[in-house]
């Protein structure tokens, strides 16, 4: 895995690189413009919005039956990452629907779901940081929770009249978008990966610390 960190980094780096090329030079959508061209950044984090918290909560049933700390870590980076490309999803949509619906927010089921889903990793991060001992099992149920309330999420446009387009527009794409549309969420998976690997790296580091304290202690 060491091995293939600072390629991945690289192939992150350049398609970072790339994808900004690719956006700028696809096509403006017919009625919204320029500002649609937020879809390349908006939707892929959004998607990873609803992916980590199957991570986390994959993880968090495992260290719930096994108490396996390296199940804990990956739970812990996961939720954080949650939080962080629901920044960007909750930051880029107001911009995107400025444009579109005319408001910069309307209490929509697919963004009051992601709004909520969000707010649910803010509490499991803050719960692992002041919940003291013990918090980790809490915050295990409430990442499990998390996990439970993505096909919420996901579903919501199919099933309620909403603003928000449906799930069949990725799907769905004109060629002309996809092909700008794929590479960025690619990019973005990758750099979600590398933001993953190298979370619970540090953990166990941390880990390996803590341990090393006590035996000096001791």
């Amino acid at each position: 895995m060491r091995r293939l960190f600072v390629p991945a980094v690289l192939i992150t780096t350049a398609m970072f690189i790339v994808v900004p090329i690719l956006i700028v030079r696809a096509p403006y959508e017919s009625t919204m413009g320029l500002v649609q061209k937020i879809f390349y950044f908006h939707v892929p984090g959004g998607m990873l919005l609803l992916l980590s918290p199957f991570v986390c909560g994959i993880a968090s049933i495992r260290f719930l039956m096994t108490q396996s700390r390296q199940a804990d870590r990956v739970a812990l980076a996961a939720a954080e990452l949650t939080v962080l490309f629901g920044v960007i999803t909750l930051m880029t949509g107001p911009l995107w629907a400025r444009k579109a619906w005319g408001v910069w927010w309307e209490w929509d089921p697919r963004l009051t779901t992601s709004l909520l889903t969000w707010m649910m990793f803010v509490a499991y991060v803050l719960l692992r940081k002041y919940g003291g001992p013990g918090s980790e099992k809490l915050a295990a149920g409430l990442g499990i929770f998390g996990m439970a309330n993505v096909p919420f999420v996901y579903k919501s446009v199919d099933v309620w009249r909403t603003l928000h387009p449906k799930t069949s527009v990725v799907p769905n794409l004109p060629p002309v978008m996809a092909t700008v549309f794929w590479p960025a969420f690619i990019a973005f998976l990758l750099l979600y990966t590398l933001l993953l690997i190298t979370r619970i790296r540090l953990e166990r580091q941390r880990d390996e610390l803590e341990r090393l304290y006590l035996e000096l202690e001791g």
